[in-house]
């Protein structure tokens, strides 16, 4: 994009306003995950999913109605798609069987609308909601740890630590973003989670790398002039990946239906604060941290013949 080429943008000197926005988020989203925690779905918590679909649209408070009166105190009621759609949740019932239960719920909404189709159901079990939950939150702990031993075996540590940073930063405000909408939480998220991961890494690579590069190239320039530099030469690559990801992510979010609704949002937030933190995040970690050019060039050591030395 011509408009990003040859660009003079002072990225270095906006970092403290940059700050005050991360830390901003972060304390909400803490705050958040704090205070409400997250809206697990029924791949983590358990239970009952049921899918009915009517003739026309229906009232959510007559079906919750119904169901009360039928004893299912606890049903979470909600339209999937559209207002003819509907989807029923339920937490696991341990005294009855799952296809007698969702026999009976059946019986109760023909008897409120004899219109009504059963067109999925499915049920978890407590135990395997609990093991999914804690293999998923190990599974993205595992990756951040191999992530950093990757950037510390490629990048100086000061690179290492601003990428952590960085990934930190962008998982757990996706994560807090969820809390904060009350949106729900399921395995698709997750995955979306540990795609963000990526995603935001292989951005923070590509900055880190052209930084290395300048700071091998401009040795006497001061470290900010260097990253300021750095972040204007890939802004044009930035924008454009970010721009392109972003619109199948939105084609997904919008014409993708239910099933994806929430996988695509964490995309959305996740491409925006992957792209941000590795501008500002990442590289003014790296700048906090003191690097410079002697911390990226090789010590020589004594004693060591140099190319064309004579022997």
């Amino acid at each position: 994009m011509q408009i990003f080429q040859n660009t003079r943008y002072n990225f270095v000197d906006k970092r403290r306003y940059a700050l005050i926005l991360s830390v901003t988020l972060l304390i909400i989203a803490i705050g958040s995950l704090a205070t409400r925690g997250l809206n697990f779905g029924l791949d983590f918590t358990g239970g009952t999913l049921l899918e009915a679909g009517y003739s026309e649209s229906k009232e959510l408070g007559q079906i919750r109605q119904a169901l009360e009166d039928a004893g299912f105190d606890s049903a979470v009621v909600q339209h999937f798609g559209s207002s003819r759609d509907v989807v029923i949740r339920l937490a696991p019932q341990a005294e009855q069987v799952t296809a007698m239960l969702s026999d009976e719920i059946l019986k109760v909404l023909r008897a409120e609308d004899d219109s009504v189709e059963m067109r999925r159901q499915e049920f978890v079990g407590p135990q395997v909601g609990d093991e999914l939950r804690d293999d998923g939150g190990l599974a993205m702990i595992i990756a951040l740890a191999f992530i950093l031993i990757y950037v510390m075996a490629r990048f100086e540590w000061r690179f290492a630590v601003g990428s952590i940073s960085a990934l930190i930063h962008d998982v757990v405000i996706v994560i807090g973003f969820f809390s904060v909408t009350g949106m729900e939480f399921d395995l698709t998220v997750l995955a979306a989670v540990l795609a963000v991961i990526g995603y935001s890494l292989n951005d923070t690579i590509v900055v880190f790398d052209r930084i290395r590069e300048n700071f091998l190239r401009m040795r006497k320039s001061p470290p900010a002039e260097v990253i300021n530099t750095s972040l204007n030469q890939i802004l044009s690559r930035t924008v454009v990946t970010s721009m392109t990801t972003m619109l199948v992510v939105l084609a997904m979010f919008f014409l993708g239906g239910e099933l994806i609704h929430s996988f695509s949002a964490a995309l959305l937030v996740g491409i925006v604060i992957g792209t941000y933190s590795s501008i500002y995040v990442a590289s003014s970690t790296a700048l906090a941290l003191n690097i410079n050019s002697t911390n990226l060039i090789p010590v020589e050591k004594e004693g060591v013949d140099q190319p064309g030395q004579e022997l």
